[in-house]
């Protein structure tokens, strides 16, 4: 089985030139947790999930002293977070979202697929052609059509 036969087309995504508003705000209407970037071109240019944008606002500049064996912790990150919140929603997608992207070609197999979303512990998967973003293949999806047509699937029905 192929990429093409098993993705989710047309795909939901993000321009390089949104902001961090825009990208929660489809996050939030469509009850997704990371969108593929890409350029006026609709290349993959990067990938933005709920993960970044926690590391995010969770940012803290740390300090650790050990005098004596006891451990102080000092914060030197002033800005509270509500501050970075709002700075967050401001900024240009490009600045948090991931530009290395594990994407694969629509004529890839399965098992492929898997072997990829398994040990690179990524739960979704662009799929281009000709270098364009043409579908988004999820674990769930893999999983979904891996076993369709298997006694397992035969059982579940069954109840």
């Amino acid at each position: 089985m192929k990429a093409y036969e098993i993705m989710i087309s047309p795909v939901k995504k993000v321009k390089e030139t949104d902001t961090v508003r825009y990208v929660i705000e489809k996050f939030i209407e469509n009850r997704i947790s990371g969108l593929p970037v890409v350029n006026e071109r609709n290349e993959i240019v990067g990938y933005i999930s709920d993960g970044d944008i926690m590391r995010y606002i969770g940012k803290h500049q740390y300090r650790f002293i050990d005098p004596h064996q006891f451990i102080f912790i000092i914060n030197d990150d002033h800005e509270d977070f509500e501050q970075r919140i709002r700075k967050l929603l401001e900024l240009n997608v490009m600045s948090i979202a991931k530009r290395k992207v594990f994407k694969v070609s629509w004529d890839v197999e399965i098992e492929t697929i898997a072997s990829i979303l398994g040990k690179k512990q990524i739960k979704k998967l662009p799929v281009e052609r000709n270098g364009v973003l043409v579908g988004i293949i999820s674990r769930g999806d893999v999983i979904r059509h891996s076993f369709k047509d298997s006694t397992l699937t035969s059982q579940m029905e069954k109840g």
